[in-house]
């Protein structure tokens, strides 16, 4: 009986220390699921002319492991992150294509269909609220993760200096 309640003991024991490190290294959850998103686009893109930026919508949610890693990715990389600083406004904007709804389906067509990437899946704004790219996140992929070289590249060649030529 001894042995019984030390096994279980010792299995409850090893369940708590295996969810408690999952806790810890999971990333943080950067999607705001209860705002909406198309009145989060539009202040965006209002912040963005007025401050002579675009804007990129990273979409996807908080269910989208690949979306977090990005969003980790982006913030840990001091080089990348300059540079989203200087150029963008950047919104994490909640979708699930489960769970869409009217407010989703609106989302979806205002952004091309831009789901069909799967996500997440990138979406770069002028100061006017005009789409001028749409990045798929399966070309900046490497192994489990993102690639610095890919990423930065994607962000430089989208910059309002690098789309129009002029310096802001």
């Amino acid at each position: 009986m001894n042995k019984i309640i030390t096994t279980i003991v010792l299995v409850v024991a090893l369940f708590a220390t295996t969810a408690n490190a999952q806790e810890q290294t999971s990333p943080k959850k950067v999607y705001n699921e209860d705002i909406n998103p198309m009145e989060q686009i539009d202040q965006a893109i209002a912040q963005a002319s007025a401050e002579g930026k675009y804007v990129i919508c990273q979409v996807g949610g908080n269910w989208c492991p690949w979306c977090l890693r990005f969003a980790e990715f982006i913030t840990s990389d001091s080089t990348i992150n300059s540079v989203v600083e200087q150029n963008y406004v950047y919104i994490h904007v909640n979708y699930h294509p489960r769970k869409a709804g009217e407010v989703g389906k609106a989302l979806m067509k205002r952004f091309n269909n831009a789901g069909r990437f799967g996500f997440p899946v990138f979406v770069v704004l002028d100061g006017q609220g005009n789409i001028l790219h749409i990045q798929d996140s399966v070309y900046l992929e490497e192994g489990k993760g993102y690639n610095k070289e890919k990423t930065l590249r994607f962000f430089q060649n989208w910059t309002p200096t690098a789309v129009t030529g002029e310096e802001s």
